[in-house]
C-alpha cells in the first residue's frame, strides 16, 4: 500500500468515526459514485423485489458497475418441477444491468445446495442425466451469451471442514471430477467470450480449506477444463485475524488466473461475547473491508475481475435472515442506504 493511500485510508476512518455515529442523525451529503473513483469494477447483488423500490435501483445503479443476481438465476429458480425453465426474473435483472451499463456477472450453474426433480428423477442413468445436464447449462449460458462476462460455475465444492470434495447428486452420476470438468466445458461452448469460475467460502478462516481448493483447482486445470477463473466470497465477522484475507488472496492469485472478490459481506456476529460499542465495531468492519480491497488492488492489473459485495444496504442482507441474527449489520450502506466506515474505507482503498 502507498504511503499516499495509507494516508488517505486513515483519514477517511477517522472522519468516519468523528462524523457518522452508529445511531444515524441527519443525512450526510450524498458521496461520489463508488463506480466512477474505482481503478476496478465494483459489484453487488440484488433480487427483483428489490427493483421494485426506487430508492434502492437508484442507489444501487448509482455506485455499481457489475451486478450479480443473488438467487434468480440459480437452478432452484430457474428449473420448475416439470423440467421447464423459467426466465422473467433473470430477464428482468439482465435488462437491469444493460440499462444501467452494468456488466452481468450469472452464479451459479452447478451447487451442492440446490438441485431440480428433473435431475433427482434421472439419478443412476449416467447417460441422460449427462445430457440433461448438459442442456441446462447450455441453455442457461447460451441465454446470456454476450450479456454475462463471467459465471460461477462451481460453486462451494469444498467440504464444510476443508477436508475432500463435496458427495452430492452431481458427482454420484457424473463423477468427483468429471463433473466440474464437464461443467465448464459446456458452459464454455455455450459462450466462449465468457469467464468461467470456480467459488468458494471461509478461505481465510480455514487454511486448510484453501488448501484444499487450490489442489481442486490445481487437479482441474491439469484435466483441461476450461476454468478461467478464481472467486473467494470473503464472507467475513469481525474477528476475522489481520492479514488473513490479504494472505488467501495471495495464494490464490499464484495460478495466474482472474480473481473474483465475489460476496464480500462483513457480519458483527462473532462467537463471543462482544462488549465493543457499535462504533468500534464499525471501524473494525471498515478496516477489515479496507484489507480485502487492498489485498485485491494489490493484483496485477489481469487478475483484478471484480470486487462484489453481497448485498446493498444492511436490511437486505440474507445475513439478517439467519437465526438470532436480525441486528446484523454487513454491508456497507445502513438500513436507510446512508453510507458507513466501510463504504468509505474501501472507496478509498479502491480509488484509482
Amino acid at each position: 500500500m502507498s504511503t499516499t493511500r495509507r494516508s488517505a485510508l486513515a483519514g477517511a476512518l477517522a472522519l468516519a468515526a468523528c462524523n457518522r455515529p452508529a445511531s444515524s442523525q441527519a443525512v450526510a451529503a450524498e458521496p461520489a459514485p463508488l463506480k466512477d473513483g474505482a481503478i476496478s469494477r465494483v459489484g453487488c447483488t440484488l433480487m427483483t423485489a428489490e427493483l421494485d423500490d426506487p430508492a434502492f435501483a437508484a442507489l444501487f445503479a448509482r455506485h455499481f458497475s457489475q451486478l450479480t443476481p443473488e438467487w434468480e438465476m440459480k437452478m432452484e429458480y430457474i428449473c420448475r418441477d416439470d423440467g421447464s425453465l423459467r426466465w422473467d426474473a433473470p430477464d428482468r435483472i439482465a435488462a437491469f444491468a444493460r440499462q444501467n451499463g452494468m456488466r452481468l456477472y450469472g452464479t451459479t450453474l452447478v451447487w451442492y445446495a440446490e438441485t431440480a426433480k428433473m435431475f433427482e428423477r434421472l439419478e443412476g442413468q449416467k447417460a441422460a442425466f449427462g445430457k440433461a445436464y448438459r442442456d441446462y447449462i447450455q441453455a442457461v449460458v447460451g441465454r446470456y451469451k454476450g450479456l454475462a462476462v463471467g459465471w460461477d460455475v462451481v460453486n462451494e465444492a469444498v467440504n464444510e471442514d476443508g477436508v475432500g470434495l463435496r458427495e452430492h447428486i452431481w458427482s454420484r452420476n457424473l463423477g468427483e471430477l468429471d463433473h466440474m470438468k464437464l461443467a465448464f466445458d459446456h458452459a464454455a461452448e455455450a459462450d466462449p467470450g465468457a469467464l468461467l469460475f470456480v467459488n468458494e467460502y471461509f478461505l481465510e478462516k480455514i487454511p486448510r480449506k484453501r488448501v484444499e481448493y487450490m489442489r481442486m483447482i490445481e487437479r482441474l486445470l491439469k484435466s483441461g477444463a476450461k476454468l478461467t477463473g478464481i472467486g473467494t466470497q470473503s464472507h467475513l465477522d469481525i474477528d476475522v485475524k489481520p492479514g488473513a484475507c490479504r494472505e488467501a488472496i495471495r495464494d490464490l492469485a499464484s495460478f495466474g488466473l482472474p480473481i473474483h472478490v465475489s460476496e464480500l459481506d462483513c457480519s458483527f456476529s462473532v462467537e463471543r461475547i462482544d462488549l465493543r460499542s457499535e462504533e468500534d465495531k464499525l471501524l473494525v468492519q471498515a478496516k477489515l473491508a479496507e484489507e480485502v480491497a487492498q489485498a485485491y488492488l494489490d493484483l496485477p492489473t489481469n487478475q483484478r475481475f471484480a470486487f462484489t459485495i453481497w448485498g446493498l444496504r444492511d436490511k437486505d442482507s440474507w445475513l439478517k435472515k439467519e437465526p438470532n441474527n436480525s441486528q446484523d449489520k454487513p454491508l456497507m450502506f445502513d438500513d436507510n442506504g446512508q453510507p458507513k466506515p466501510m463504504f468509505d474505507a474501501v472507496a478509498t482503498a479502491l480509488k484509482a
